[in-house]
């Protein structure tokens, strides 16, 4: 029998994995990538015996491989809180699929766990740009200021390393990341011991900088758009600046666009905090797009369609109650 764990590069996969492996310690075969890679199921090459857990990528972006996994006979476990459409039924199933809003997929591992590594759960939350949960959890481990502030930073720089269009945009690559994390079971003591986490606060810092310095593209009565230059460190921030521009202002829709190597654009689109349409909504108009409530994305939006994209980002909040 083998084992793979399946799991977005961002903070929430790599945070729901580690609580799940402090949990149920195994040696596994990691398949990952970067943050908008998420067609990894077709990348395991596992057989009838075989056990597959994944984390934080979309079931409806993998439903066919998943499916064709389960037709050999493996076992998959799989949590995610993305849009995941109908769920297969089917025996080797074991599915902890939630899409509320406010929800990651830490803290559904969190949930299945009874809390035993929650801390994780809140580096995760403060990553995914979930602050209410993150200061939520926070409270039920009576956890300080000061120490709400560290775990925010410390999941923002994971984060931030998970974006880029291919793993050569990124400070370290995500496998390596999550071996790194791994070796640490309390997140302060990663934060104090380990040179890599100060090296990627001081990397997102200076690009954000960058980013900062970008005027925006459109703005309209609801949102605002940016389009980034065709740099490796714009493909890095893309997630950061688009986190940074939601709490600025959280009242309005936000989209972020980096031009990629095939000639369009890689997007980042934040929806604002109270009602209107979830940003995955927006997104799935166009092809690649999904997401969830909060956050979504589009990985390959053709230049020709960026008018109608930024059209249809604008109306989707002008009536919002």
């Amino acid at each position: 029998m083998k084992y793979f764990d399946v799991f977005n590069g961002d903070a929430d996969g790599i945070c729901a994995l580690h609580q799940l492996r402090l949990a149920e310690p195994l040696q596994a075969d990691l398949v990952t990538g970067v943050k908008r890679d998420i067609a990894l199921l077709e990348r395991v090459a596992a057989a009838a015996g075989d056990c597959v857990t994944v984390l934080d990528v979309s079931l409806e972006r993998n439903r066919d491989a998943l499916l064709r996994l389960l037709d050999l006979g493996v076992k998959v476990r799989y949590f995610d809180h993305h849009s995941a459409g109908e769920l297969p039924s089917h025996a080797g199933l074991e599915a902890h699929i939630d899409q509320a809003g406010g929800v990651c997929t830490s803290m559904l591992v969190d949930r299945y766990l009874e809390g035993r590594f929650r801390v994780w759960a809140v580096v995760a939350a403060f990553g995914d740009q979930l602050p209410e949960s993150a200061l939520r959890l926070a409270g039920s481990l009576a956890l300080g200021a000061t120490q709400q502030r560290a775990l925010r930073a410390l999941g923002e720089d994971l984060n931030y390393n998970a974006y880029g269009e291919t793993e050569a945009d990124l400070m370290v690559p995500p496998a390596e990341l999550y071996r790194v994390v791994s070796r640490f079971a309390d997140p302060f003591q990663l934060l104090e011991e380990e040179p890599l986490v100060r090296r990627l606060a001081v990397q997102r810092a200076a690009d954000m900088q960058r980013a900062l310095r970008v005027a925006p593209y459109r703005s309209g009565k609801s949102s605002d758009a940016f389009v980034l230059p065709d740099e490796a460190w714009s493909r890095r921030v893309s997630g950061s600046f688009a986190n940074s521009l939601a709490r600025s202002d959280p009242a309005r829709a936000h989209a972020v666009l980096t031009p990629n190597s095939r000639g369009g654009y890689s997007v980042s689109v934040r929806a604002p905090g109270k009602g209107g349409t979830p940003a995955a909504e927006v997104c799935r108009r166009f092809p690649t797009g999904g997401g969830r409530r909060e956050a979504g994305g589009i990985d390959e939006l053709e230049p020709r369609r960026l008018d109608e994209f930024l059209g249809v980002l604008e109306q989707s909040y002008l009536t919002r109650s």
